[in-house]
């Protein structure tokens, strides 16, 4: 996998409104909202998009479960939320690392897009 720009925030070599880190997530404000509230959840390991993830890896469990507590902790939990992950060009995915959008703060309108 080629190196990105999530990659290089893990690493700590780009700086990032860091909201949540454990030993496998990190989770950070995007730094062009698209909500009141935005913020992405990533995982530490280079996964390109949802598709390269092993069925059996508990890896997904563990992003949702992360991002349902940050939506909890940021206060959006009552009134909603939605959860995004793009998955390549045609899907919006912009940067080519797994990545769980939470989105909220506002009313989201369907269709998205």
């Amino acid at each position: 996998m080629a190196e990105t720009l999530f990659s290089k925030i893990v690493r700590g070599e780009i700086p990032c409104d860091k909201v949540y880190e454990d030993d496998t997530s990190l989770a950070f404000r995007d730094i062009n909202p698209q909500a009141p509230t935005h913020i992405l959840v990533i995982p530490k390991q280079d996964i390109e998009d949802v598709s390269k993830v092993e069925e059996d890896s508990g890896l997904m469990d563990h992003l949702m479960a992360v991002a349902t507590k940050i939506a909890r902790d940021e206060g959006i939990d009552e009134g909603g939320y939605r959860l995004v992950i793009n998955k390549g060009a045609n899907g919006g995915q912009s940067v080519d690392h797994l990545h769980i959008h939470i989105l909220g703060g506002r009313q989201m309108i369907w269709p998205p897009g």
